[in-house]
């Protein structure tokens, strides 16, 4: 499926959920094969806490302090990172063996940190610049449902 068309259908499923956080995951684990893992982490205090995921397995880290690991690098900086191997960031926090690259994209509600969108690739060098951009817009369009 192609980026815009998934922007679309994203934006549909948004104003029609009920649960919007919980279908978003599933969109994009049902319709991005390169996407192995995703999960949405919420800002809790100084901890991100695992939300809705969906992936093969369960991962162990369900709650992650601020500046540890890629995701919590990324909700202390408040900017997007594409870790194209996580075999050689030493910030990588290892959840699954089958896990090669992962993206993390910061949601935020007025330059604030509140949560973010994670996701893991089986695949080295997964994620592009289209990624990034498409990703990004998808965490701005889940800035009003995080509360």
């Amino acid at each position: 499926m192609g980026y815009e068309l998934a922007e679309n259908k994203i934006q549909r499923v948004i104003a029609s959920s009920s649960n919007v956080l919980e279908d978003v995951v599933v969109f994009l684990f049902e319709n991005f094969d390169h996407y192995s893992w995703v999960g949405i982490y919420l800002v809790e205090n100084n901890e991100l806490v695992l939300g809705p995921w969906r992936g093969p397995h369960a991962t162990e880290h369900v709650r992650i302090p601020i500046g540890s690991g890629i995701c919590g690098a990324v909700a202390s900086s408040g900017e997007t990172e594409i870790v194209p191997d996580v075999n050689v960031d030493d910030r990588y926090l290892s959840c699954f063996v089958s896990t090669k690259s992962e993206i993390v994209v910061p949601i935020k509600k007025q330059d604030k940190v509140v949560g973010e969108i994670d996701i893991d690739s089986d695949k080295e060098n997964a994620f592009t610049e289209e990624d990034l951009l498409f990703l990004e817009k998808i965490s701005d369009m889940l800035s009003e449902h995080i509360y």
